[in-house]
């Protein structure tokens, strides 16, 4: 008998979220920002929507609505206010539908202090005039209001960082002081957005995945010294497309994740210094990259290929992705590259 394709959808469409698992895609933005996450129940939160203009809202609502299965974009996240972190907002709310977003709180001019930007409020304009179900300014603690999926371990997504603001145990929590405090010197403030990024945990059982946008050097310190109030990650998105202002070892070696996942490109990101925090750090098993490092001056800046998204420069590049999906249990997760079919699963660690 053969099946009208309306009613394949309908018998299929229920389908894609029933596995419960969490899944990630580091969306490719040339070198911007763009992860989404879709929870076990179905519902999807997107961390930054990449650079003006057609080409990275297009990505992102291809790898949702092809890939993800998605109608809707439940939970905006957007980390700070550089364009290559908000500009493709409003172009993706004129391709599908976007539920709340959350924010630093919409700034009047530009909130780097270094420099005067007199276009801000131009550009911003958009995503101030964007239609949106509503709009919340986060604050270090805000619990995202999720559906919990049956059979699935409890699921959870906390705000840990805005506006360099830093979220705090519950009042009967003791810590221990942190060994590695004082062993990295500090950098001279950093007084772009950057430092006010916001930062977001996700949590599925014990496994545990953050997002921290660009925090930069001394607020990084900040979240894991002298106490550190988030404990350790197992999948850790590597801050600022591994720039060096940013990825302070004290933070790395503090949060002693699995894996790294790097969302940079061509040229940008892959410093120096941040393969050295990541190197260094005993407890990572492999690091992934959604753009090979194309730069002449420093080619060893790489993983192993197998692990990167895309290999070629910005012209000639298909805006491959890497996925993350994380068992329903929470024990196990994998990640995967589907440009070449390279896949690995990790165990999640014990806490």
């Amino acid at each position: 008998m053969r099946i009208s394709p309306l009613l394949l959808l309908l018998f299929t469409a229920p389908l894609l979220h029933a596995k419960g698992t969490l899944d990630v895609y580091w969306v490719d933005v040339e070198g911007g920002a763009a992860t989404l996450v879709v929870t076990p129940a179905g519902e999807s939160l997107l961390v930054d929507t990449g650079n003006p203009g057609t080409r990275d809202a297009g990505r992102i609502h291809e790898v949702a609505t092809k890939v993800a299965g998605l109608k809707k974009i439940d939970h905006l996240i957007t980390t700070h206010f550089h364009g290559d972190h908000y500009g493709g907002a409003a172009m993706l709310a004129n391709l599908m539908p976007i539920g709340l977003v959350n924010d630093n709180g919409i700034p009047a001019k530009s909130p780097d202090r270094h420099r005067k930007n007199p276009l801000f409020p131009q550009l911003i304009r958009p995503y101030r005039n964007m239609k949106v179900d509503s709009r919340n300014v986060v604050e270090p603690g805000y619990v995202f209001p999720l559906k919990q999926a049956k059979g699935s371990a409890k699921l959870k997504v906390t705000c840990v960082v805005a506006n360099q603001k830093i979220i705090q145990p519950p009042p009967n929590v003791r810590l221990a002081k942190n060994p590695l405090t004082g062993t990295v010197p500090a950098k001279p403030e950093d007084l772009s957005d950057n430092a006010n990024s916001v930062a977001t945990l996700f949590e599925l059982g014990d496994f545990r995945f953050i997002d921290c946008g660009d925090l930069t050097w001394n607020v990084e310190a900040k979240l894991v010294t002298p106490f550190n109030v988030i404990g350790t990650v197992d999948v850790y998105q590597v801050n600022h497309h591994g720039l060096d202002s940013s990825n302070n070892p004290i933070l790395i070696n503090s949060l002693k994740p699995t894996v790294s996942v790097m969302n940079n490109g061509h040229t940008k990101g892959c410093g120096a210094g941040s393969f050295a925090a990541l190197k260094g750090c005993k407890s990572i098993q492999a690091m992934w990259q959604v753009h090979k490092n194309l730069r002449k001056k420093d080619p060893e800046n790489n993983t192993v290929e197998k692990y990167v998204a895309n290999l070629t420069d910005r012209d000639e590049c298909k805006g491959h992705y890497l996925k993350l999906s994380v068992a329903a249990d929470g024990k196990t997760y994998t990640m995967s590259n589907p440009r070449n079919g390279a896949k690995v699963t990790y165990k999640t660690q014990s806490r």
